[in-house]
């Protein structure tokens, strides 16, 4: 799988998993450089707190377009550190 936007390659892997139809990538999977922390935060009742990324590609910014759970309720643990996209962020095969 890849996540695309504004026409870079923003993660890339064969190892995604699939949560409530979103794809997560591993860590290592991403090209940090495209990738600004935000001060950005919400919550899932069964994941925890979710931290965002916003993503800048040719000096274009897609605010908060990738989030992840750095520290994971038990039920999610398979997807704690890894990343997930929206906001115009295409991901494909």
């Amino acid at each position: 799988m890849k996540a695309i936007w504004n026409g870079a390659v923003l993660a890339e892997s064969d190892n995604t998993i699939v949560v409530e139809g979103n794809h997560y990538f591993p860590p290592a999977a991403i090209n940090k450089e495209y990738f600004q922390d935000s001060s950005t935060h919400t919550t899932c009742s069964w994941k925890g707190v979710a931290s965002y990324y916003s993503i800048e590609v040719d000096g274009q910014v897609n605010k908060d377009a990738a989030w992840y759970y750095p520290s994971t309720k038990e039920k999610a643990k398979n997807i704690e550190g890894y990343i997930a996209f929206w906001r115009g962020v295409k991901v494909e095969a």
